[in-house]
């Protein structure tokens, strides 16, 4: 993923996909337990450009899951955009599914 400035440098990098690409996709991510949660939490960071990361939890997951890291962060527009279904910052068509790392 090339270098990105940090959340106040420039615009919107999550997207919601249409409909026509969210529906090519299957079941899409399903977070069970709390180890899954910290897998896609710490892969944010790694997309963020983060070469550090530090994981907290209490009550193994249950109680409480914070990821701290000195990623690039992201725009207060993404971070709206973020809680909406079908968001991302990796998809933008169905062949860039075959391009997505984590």
């Amino acid at each position: 993923m090339p270098d990105r400035e940090t959340a106040d440098g420039v615009g919107q990098i999550i997207r919601v996909l249409p409909d026509v690409l969210a529906n090519k996709i299957a079941a899409g991510e399903v977070v069970e337990r709390p180890a899954s949660a910290v897998k896609e939490l710490v892969e944010n960071s790694v997309d963020a450009g983060a070469s550090k990361i530090g994981v907290y939890l209490s009550g193994s997951g249950t109680d409480l899951i914070k990821i701290v890291d000195d990623g690039c962060g992201m725009s207060p527009v993404d971070a709206e955009l973020a809680f909406k279904r079908h968001a991302t910052s990796k998809i933008k068509s169905i062949e860039d599914l075959e391009r997505v790392r984590t």
